[in-house]
């Protein structure tokens, strides 16, 4: 007779040799973080990251939320708002500055990165294109941890921040260039789009992006003939989908673009750099060659821009001429409408300050999701941007190299 299997070693046996799912990440329990919300002094920013009724939904679930006096003035949301959402109004920007992450809107001055404690979280904007080393060593001499919002991705690979600002850049795109070919503005004298017996204005946008589908809808919406440009064959094709019009497409051949530049009224500069690197698709005898009084609309001058001739203006002396063409360069077009972007930043940033209180804390959210990693930029200091730092040719270090915080 067979010697029998202890009771139970068997079943244990078998299931040693079965393959086991990994261990699933397990997240501190929930953590009430305390963010601080300062008031925007740079470039005449006009819009703030929650509105006050982000923040009463943020307070309710646990948090806390400081924010500057005069905070949401820009935006049209009085402290008084705030404050009956439940937030703490701080009458010091030290004191905003001193919480253990910061939300804002454009990126921080070296003043302000001084106020921070150190190994502190700071989220907001980069603008590549004006970026300094002074301010990364100062990020490193803190030991911070920084997040920009152009590097924020969702969980399908999409780039909330990023769509949001470019639909209404792009709207607000030919707002500006109808204004400045006014004669008001000592254009051209002709209006943007087109009426019975006369012909319409060319409008060149250089992008396929968000920026440009928004511009287009605009711009057909007033008649204009519109030409985009890009080097990306599928994104193209998703446009004249999406658009629902005939319009002109082409990818970026010189002589293709330098002649449609020649006929254009308006050009819209929308091709973001790609891993950090730039490049100017218009050169400047490229824009020597356009109509007198004609505009340009660079949108991505906030990464470097897409024309040689470009440079960074802001909301209080927006263009100058170049050539004689009117060029416009502000780096943060959606602040002209604070309330609306600071309404469209709230509905992201809601969501994901929720959520990393769920995981314990902006740094246990960054190891638990591989979307929000990808938006950190410095680690405690260490630069962790490949792009950032090749452009800047400081030293680079992976973030899957770093040991992610103890789980309990």
């Amino acid at each position: 007779m067979a010697k029998q299997t202890p009771f139970g070693f068997s079943k244990l046996a078998q299931e040693s040799l079965l393959t086991q799912e990994k261990p699933a990440k397990i997240s501190k329990k929930q953590q009430s973080l305390q963010i601080g919300l300062p008031m925007e002094r740079s470039m005449q920013e006009n819009r703030v990251a929650l509105t006050p009724d982000s923040v009463g939904l943020i307070v309710a679930n646990g948090h806390e939320i400081v924010v500057e006096t005069g905070a949401g003035l820009s935006s049209n949301f009085s402290d008084d708002e705030y404050a009956n959402a439940g937030a703490k109004v701080a009458y010091s920007s030290e004191e905003v500055f001193e919480c253990p992450v910061v939300l804002k809107v454009e990126p921080a001055t070296i003043e302000e990165l001084d106020m921070m404690k150190p190994q502190s979280t700071l989220i907001s904007a980069i603008h590549l294109g004006t970026m300094s080393s002074a301010y990364l060593k100062k990020i490193k001499q803190k030991r911070l941890t920084a997040l920009g919002f152009e590097l924020l991705e969702d969980k399908s690979g999409g780039m909330p921040v990023v769509r949001a600002m470019s639909e209404i850049a792009g709207m607000n795109a030919l707002f500006i260039a109808s204004e400045y070919l006014s004669n008001v503005r000592n254009g051209r004298g002709v209006i943007l789009g087109g009426i019975t017996g006369v012909a319409p204005t060319n409008i060149v946008i250089l992008g396929a992006g968000t920026v440009a589908e928004y511009a287009a809808r605009v711009a057909f919406a007033l008649g204009a003939r519109v030409q985009i440009f890009d080097n990306q064959i599928y994104k193209l094709r998703r446009l004249k989908s999406a658009l629902g019009h005939n319009i002109a497409t082409s990818t970026i051949d010189t002589e293709t673009l330098r002649t449609a530049l020649r006929s254009a009224d308006v050009v819209i500069g929308a091709i973001r750099p790609e891993k950090g690197r730039n490049r100017y698709f218009v050169t400047e005898e490229m824009v020597g060659s356009m109509k007198p009084n004609s505009v340009i609309v660079d949108i991505t001058i906030d990464q470097g821009g897409c024309f040689e001739t470009s440079r960074p203006t802001t909301h209080e002396s927006p263009t100058f001429r170049k050539f004689e063409v009117i060029h416009y360069c502000v780096p943060n077009i959606p602040s002209r409408v604070g309330r609306t972007a600071t309404t469209a930043l709230s509905n992201i940033f809601t969501p994901i300050i929720l959520k990393a209180g769920d995981h314990g804390g902006v740094e246990e959210m960054m190891f638990m999701e591989e979307w929000f990693l990808k938006a950190v930029y410095s680690y405690k200091g260490c630069l962790s941007n490949e792009a950032i730092a090749n452009k800047f040719d400081m030293e680079f270090k992976d973030l899957n190299l770093f040991a992610p915080p103890s789980m309990e």
